[in-house]
C-alpha cells in the first residue's frame, strides 16, 4: 500500500532581531560627522571676524585660481602623455613594455612631494647646463616646474587607469570588429574606448580629486595657490580659522567635482539601465 508524501509547510526564517552592527556603527560614523560639522560652524560663528574675512578672501580666490589652473593643465597635459605609456604597457614588444612599466612604477612608487622637490630644487641647480640649452626660464618658475611634476605623475596613474579600462572590454569586440573589416585604429576609437571610459569615469574622477588635494604640496616651493596664500594668511593673522576655510573650499571643490562625474556617468550610462 503506498502512501502520499506529507507536504511540509516550512516557516519563514524569523528576522533578526535589533539592528546589524554594520548599520549601528554607520550611523555613529554620520553621527561623529555631523557633530564635527556642528562644531565648526558653531567656531566660525564665535570666531566671526569681518575685517579679516574683508581682507583675507580676494587672497583666497586668488589662490583658488591658481590650484584650478595646476590642476587643469596638469590633468591634461597627463592625459596627453598617458596614451603612449598606456600603449607601451599594452605593447608586446619587451624594450617598449618595460619602458613604460619602470615610468610607471616609479612615479606611483614615489611621494607627488618628493617628485616635486626633485624637479624644482634638483634639476634647478644644474643651472649652467640648463642655461646652455635655453631651459633655465623654465625650471626658474615655480609654477611651471609643479605642472611638470604633477603631469608626470598623474600621467602614470592615468596610463593605467586607461590600460586596465581598455583590457576590460572583452576581446570579442575585437573579434567582432574585426570580421566587420574594421581597422584596429576605427576598432579601439569607434568601439573599445566608448565602452571603456565608462569604466574609466570614476578612477579618473578620484584622480581628479587626489591631484586636488595633491596640489597642496606647491606651497612649499613657493607657488601661491590657495595652501599658500592660507599659510600667508595664518602667518599674518594667527587665526586658526584661516585654515577652516581653506578646508571648507577643498571640500567644495570635491564635493562639486564628485557629484559633476556621477551626472556624466548616469547621462552616458542611461542605455545600460532600459
Amino acid at each position: 500500500m503506498s502512501t502520499s508524501p506529507v507536504a511540509v509547510e516550512l516557516a519563514p526564517p524569523a528576522p533578526p532581531r535589533g539592528w546589524p552592527r554594520e548599520r549601528v556603527i554607520g550611523y555613529l560614523l554620520v553621527g561623529l560627522w555631523i557633530l564635527a560639522g556642528i562644531g565648526m560652524l558653531a567656531y566660525l560663528a564665535a570666531v566671526w571676524n569681518p575685517a579679516w574675512f574683508e581682507k583675507y578672501i580676494p587672497t583666497y580666490i586668488s589662490g583658488l585660481k591658481v590650484t584650478m589652473s595646476l590642476v587643469v593643465v596638469s590633468t591634461v597635459l597627463g592625459a596627453i602623455v598617458s596614451l603612449p605609456v598606456a600603449y607601451a604597457r599594452m605593447s608586446k614588444n619587451r624594450i617598449l613594455s618595460a619602458l613604460g612599466y619602470g615610468y610607471v612604477y616609479f612615479f606611483r612608487g614615489t611621494p607627488l612631494l618628493a617628485q616635486t622637490f626633485l624637479i624644482y630644487y634638483g634639476v634647478g641647480s644644474f643651472r649652467p647646463q640648463l642655461e646652455a640649452v635655453g631651459l633655465w626660464p623654465f625650471f626658474r618658475e615655480a609654477w611651471y616646474c609643479a605642472v611638470l611634476a604633477f603631469t608626470l605623475n598623474t600621467s602614470a596613474y592615468q596610463a593605467e587607469i586607461l590600460r586596465g579600462a581598455i583590457q576590460s572590454v572583452p576581446r570579442g569586440q575585437w573579434e567582432g570588429a574585426a570580421s566587420l573589416g574594421l581597422h584596429k585604429l576605427q576598432t579601439l576609437w569607434k568601439v573599445i574606448l566608448p565602452q571603456a571610459l565608462i569604466v574609466a569615469l570614476r578612477p579618473y574622477g578620484n584622480e581628479v580629486i587626489l591631484l586636488i588635494k595633491g596640489s597642496a604640496v606647491v606651497a612649499l616651493i613657493t607657488v601661491a595657490d590657495l595652501m599658500g596664500e592660507t599659510r600667508l594668511a595664518f602667518s599674518r593673522s594667527f587665526d586658526f580659522q584661516s585654515y577652516i576655510w581653506a578646508a571648507i573650499i577643498y571640500l567644495a571643490l570635491v564635493e562639486t567635482l564628485r557629484n559633476g562625474i556621477e551626472w556624466i556617468e548616469r547621462r552616458i550610462t542611461v542605455h545600460l539601465h532600459r
